[in-house]
């Protein structure tokens, strides 16, 4: 919902980032990478009950997932247009690293699901259910948006926001992913009611796709 806003308004400042990051050892998908594995350690260290680890591993995967994009882009030009000297060359975009993003971001996603889901119950004695309910809004969502986004590639209906895939907007978006994970690591004893109330978020989202999709292609 608030992912567009967002993107226009941190643009500048992820911009500049990208050009710091602009090094030849560094690269969009080791950032990609580094998001993965920062991910996973998040779900690790939560299902452990280490919630503020948790917490800082999970904005710091947030972080590396938000710089990859800028750096690719950054990457694609003409190297007369880049400032740093040291950068690598211009390549084609082979799609390579959308694919590697997208991958990453839903094991990440469901991983730290499973990660809070563990250590709630381990700790608060939090149902199960809610996060079972919140992967299977998740596996709805995330099949819709794929669906669209490849179909749309086929038929010539792609959607263009600067990102390697077609994404329909919806009421739960990265924003509000970023704020709700962020926020049942916060207050883990509330997970489980957080989680309630996303997972019919995120299943009213999926059905919004669903419709746009559908209307999109006809």
């Amino acid at each position: 919902m608030f992912d567009t806003r967002l993107r226009r308004l941190l643009a500048p400042a992820l911009e500049r980032a990208a050009a710091l990051l602009d090094v030849p050892w560094i690269s969009p998908n080791r950032l990609t990478g580094a998001n993965l594995v920062l991910g996973l350690a998040s779900a690790g260290l939560a299902a452990a009950q280490l919630w503020v680890p948790a917490l800082i591993a999970w904005l710091l995967c947030r972080l590396a997932d938000g710089l990859d994009g800028p750096l690719a882009r950054r990457r694609a030009r003409p190297a007369a247009d880049r400032v740093h000297a040291g950068a690598p060359r211009h390549m084609s975009d082979t799609g390579q690293g959308g694919f590697w993003d997208i991958c990453a971001d839903f094991v990440v996603y469901g991983a730290t699901v499973i990660g809070v889901a563990v250590g709630a119950t381990a700790g608060f004695d939090a149902p199960w259910l809610p996060f079972l309910l919140v992967l299977f809004a998740y596996y709805i969502n995330g099949s819709a948006f794929l669906a669209f986004s490849s179909i749309a590639e086929k038929t010539g209906r792609t959607i263009d926001d600067g990102r390697s895939l077609s994404f329909l907007g919806g009421l739960a978006e990265g924003t509000e992913t970023v704020i709700v994970h962020s926020l049942w690591l916060i207050l883990p004893f509330l997970a489980w009611q957080i989680a309630l109330v996303w997972a019919v978020l995120v299943c009213i989202s999926a059905a919004h796709r669903i419709l746009a999709g559908y209307r999109a292609l006809d």
